[in-house]
């Protein structure tokens, strides 16, 4: 088949890397960037550093409130679907570029492969949980990453063409932990770029990533959230989103923070490489949470709930409000059952070949 797969996020850049290697065995794939996220460490990095193909369009939509950026997406992806007339489009996850190809591909009666499909976190005020549930219901084939992703289709009436595959991003990341450990550490260390100078070490820290509005738009959760770090027993790698970074610069003029390493965003092969050998991990990302938990890293997730309950079990991670006290106490207080990191709720690491096939019938 030809195929247009939308990618516009760094979550979706990992997860094409894995699939599209296979895709391109079997069928004729045509690569859309949305430029939803446009900065060169989220976005241009990946595709140098995960060998991606480069994208024959990209629509530099860039940043916007919902309802714009989604708008300005579906125009474009648009014109790309009329001038390419695939037989398919794939999308993944949760983002607004999925929920615009998803919209734009349904008016237009072109048959929708959703990658990632049936992930629940059961609070519809999240834009991530409206954005999968509209994909969900519009696609022609649903790929999940687990069994109980499949149930919670059924549950909505979503039962014909759903497979539970794996997840593509278990793919990546096994492919990814091979390049990592045959590279020396220090390499990483050198790596880090930093927003404010910091000459303390990092060979015993945490790790930090946080981006959602809800958690970083409010400068009183983020002052009490970095307040919260610096009472760790350990320095705290945060690699800090571009949307937070003014509020860091003005909550760091008012206060020096010791035990805080703030850099700028991470390649993936960095961040592969830093969540394997951290403490913890404390962020509101699913596909870092999810990551880790295959990594058996355990993580504090600063979200109200997740798409990924499976990586709840056994507390090998635990949801926190944006509260700096909070935070440090499940990262102190948390008993962890190590014995739930050895069952395979995601697969096998062949779900993209999976998918490739599925469609390829």
């Amino acid at each position: 088949m030809k195929i247009v797969t939308i990618v516009g996020a760094r979550p979706q850049f990992i997860k094409a890397a894995a699939l599209s290697r296979e895709l391109r065995k079997l069928h004729d794939e045509v690569i859309l960037h949305t430029g939803q996220h446009y900065d060169n460490n989220m976005s241009d990095v990946f595709f140098l550093e995960l060998e991606i193909p480069i994208p024959k369009y990209n629509l530099g939509v860039g940043s916007g409130t919902h309802a714009r950026q989604t708008a300005e997406m579906m125009i474009g992806i648009e014109d790309v679907i009329l001038k390419e007339k695939p037989d398919a489009l794939l999308i993944y996850g949760d983002t607004n570029s999925t929920l615009a190809g998803a919209i734009v591909a349904g008016k237009l009666d072109i048959p929708i492969a959703h990658i990632e499909a049936g992930a629940r976190t059961f609070v519809k005020d999240m834009p991530e949980e409206q954005n999968r549930i509209v994909a969900d219901h519009l696609a022609k084939w649903n790929f999940t990453a687990s069994e109980e992703h499949k149930e919670y289709l059924a549950a909505e009436g979503v039962t014909e063409n759903v497979y539970n595959v794996g997840d593509v991003m278990c793919d990546g990341l096994l492919h990814a932990l091979k390049k990592v450990k045959s590279t020396d550490k220090n390499i990483y260390a050198k790596k880090l770029d930093y927003y404010i100078p910091n000459c303390g070490t990092i060979d015993d820290y945490y790790l930090s990533t946080l981006h959602r509005p809800e958690n970083v738009d409010d400068i009183k959760k983020v002052k009490s959230i970095i307040d919260g770090f610096e009472k760790l027993d350990a320095p705290v790698l945060f690699a800090v989103h571009p949307r937070t970074i003014p509020k860091i610069r003005e909550l760091t003029k008012q206060k020096e923070y010791c035990n805080i390493h703030f850099v700028k965003p991470l390649g993936y092969l960095d961040m592969v490489f830093f969540t394997s050998n951290a403490r913890k991990v404390i962020t509101d990302s699913g596909g870092l949470h999810k990551e880790a938990f295959l990594m058996r890293v355990p993580s504090v997730v600063v979200l109200r709930s997740t798409g990924w309950r499976e990586t709840l079990d056994g507390n090998c991670n635990v949801l926190a409000r944006p509260d700096g006290d909070e935070i440090v106490d499940k990262v102190f207080n948390t008993k962890i059952n190590y014995l739930k990191y050895s069952i395979m709720h995601y697969g096998d690491g062949t779900a993209s070949k999976k998918i490739s096939n599925i469609l390829w019938q």
